[in-house]
């Protein structure tokens, strides 16, 4: 189904972030027009000049498309926005206080200037929140704050919704326009219906569409990220394990462990540990939210725990490699919290950079996409052009983020290049055998032996 044959055609999103871009453009890729509204002039100015204002794949070439389309355009007016359109998805930020607990400035405020909008329309609106909030947040402060600005009553003048995004950076408009589910949560019966019509229109009617209360709604976003934050320690903390036993190989063991059918293997692998905007923050947000309701939290707790031990445990192996590590030199290829995004929030680069630096390390760090860490405490790293320049005279090398280009990488590219080839595998990428046959090499979850484990029966069935 088209926008034209849907009721709703007309679509703000107030806020341009990975959420609230992705959103603009898969809903004006299938004919809706939208209105993109962002306090900053700098991205308006990019959008509305085809450009995307942060690093997602592909989503230079939808904003290039949607905005030529004439079904997108960018504006500072939160106001002009809503008061143009029939449906208005909330997408902020919601940044993460000291105390773990979540900053609602942002969707307050966005709140507020929405309902100023209401104020001044004539018609029925839709306020959609999908920025991630703790629950109780949409039916509390957010509806109170666009009651107070409008002067309406949420139900009957206008609808209220909840509808958590589940997207992965690096792969976001293919999450938006072909998630797993879609959730609903509904303040009133009419505001979920007119919701689940606009998505009926506009989703596979394989996808399954769930309504729900506002705060059950929530709740799915939270469990579902602390969730796979869990998977992602539980595979760390066998790594660990699988690191002091001669002959055991994590990749073999959750490989074998993913298969069952009520696991599955996505977010088994074995690594540096979980970073970005979700699952730390979620995960953090979570345990806090437990704990004002008298609950502490206990797999949570150890979750965030095995976590940030993870990172600390590659500089660990790193330094291993080095002996004194005072001016020797460490290249790091990888910033970015993962892949195809560059994004250094909650990174476990930096806690292994930093560690290093402690240490009196000398660090060099390449990235393809990230250039230079901007943050305090990370004024000594270098920055050279290229994978080569980075290992240019090392004496160890760590695998931080898994880039295509640095799993082409063979054993002669470090041989040739570095003082002392020897490199911490902490993504996973090289063949242990191939490498540790040609250099010093560790590697997250492998224990002193390798594991040689057929991947199929069949190979023995002559």
């Amino acid at each position: 189904m088209t926008a034209h044959e849907n009721a709703v055609q007309r679509i703000s999103i107030v806020g341009t972030g990975y959420v609230g871009l992705s959103t603009a453009v898969c809903f004006a890729s299938r004919g809706y027009d939208v209105i993109a509204s962002t306090r900053s002039e700098d991205k308006v100015h990019s959008i509305n000049a085809k450009r995307a204002p942060f690093h997602e794949p592909g989503l230079d070439e939808a904003v290039r498309t949607s905005i030529e389309s004439g079904h997108l355009r960018a504006e500072i007016s939160r106001s002009e926005a809503v008061r143009q359109t029939e449906v208005t998805f909330l997408t902020v930020g919601t940044p993460e206080r000291a105390d773990g607990t979540i900053d609602l400035r942002y969707v307050i405020s966005a709140s507020e200037d929405i309902g100023r909008a209401l104020k001044r329309k004539n018609a029925y609106h839709l306020v959609v929140v999908k920025s991630t909030v703790t629950p109780g947040t949409v039916r509390g402060p957010v509806k109170v704050a666009l009651e107070e600005a409008s002067g309406l009553v949420a139900g009957s003048d206008f609808g209220l919704c909840t509808n958590p995004e589940f997207l992965r950076q690096g792969s976001a408009i293919r999450d938006t326009l072909h998630p797993d589910r879609v959730i609903i949560g509904e303040y009133d019966t009419r505001s979920g219906q007119q919701l689940a019509n606009l998505f009926e229109g506009f989703y596979d009617p394989a996808i399954p569409i769930l309504t729900m209360s506002l705060e059950s709604a929530e709740m799915v976003k939270y469990a579902s990220n602390t969730f796979l934050a869990m998977k992602i320690s539980y595979a760390n903390e066998m790594a660990r394990i699988c690191e002091g036993v001669p002959g055991v190989d994590v990749s073999k063991v959750m490989a074998g462990v993913g298969l069952d059918e009520r696991i599955n293997p996505r977010f088994l692998n074995a690594g540096a540990g979980f970073g970005g905007s979700c699952l730390p923050k979620d995960t953090k947000a979570l345990c806090k939210f437990a704990e004002e309701q008298g609950y502490s939290a206990p797999l949570l707790r150890a979750t965030l725990a095995v976590n940030k031990a993870q990172a600390f445990h590659v500089a660990q192996l790193a330094l291993s490699t080095l002996g004194e590590p005072r001016d020797k030199k460490v290249a790091l290829l990888g910033l970015a919290f993962k892949p195809d995004t560059d994004d250094l929030r909650e990174a476990q680069s930096l806690t292994v950079a930093r560690t290093l630096l402690k240490a009196g390390a000398h660090v060099s760090a390449f990235d393809p996409v990230v250039k230079q860490v901007s943050l305090p405490g990370f004024e000594e790293l270098d920055y050279p052009p290229s994978t080569s320049a980075c290992l240019a005279g090392a004496h160890c090398c760590i695998i931080l983020t898994e880039w295509e280009q640095f799993k082409r990488l063979t054993p002669d590219d470090f041989i040739q290049f570095m003082a002392t080839p020897a490199v911490v595998d902490a993504r996973r990428i090289f063949d242990p055998h191939e490498f540790g046959n040609r250099l010093t090499f560790l590697a997250v979850g492998v224990g002193r032996e390798l594991d040689v484990c057929r991947t199929s029966v069949r190979d023995n069935e002559e």
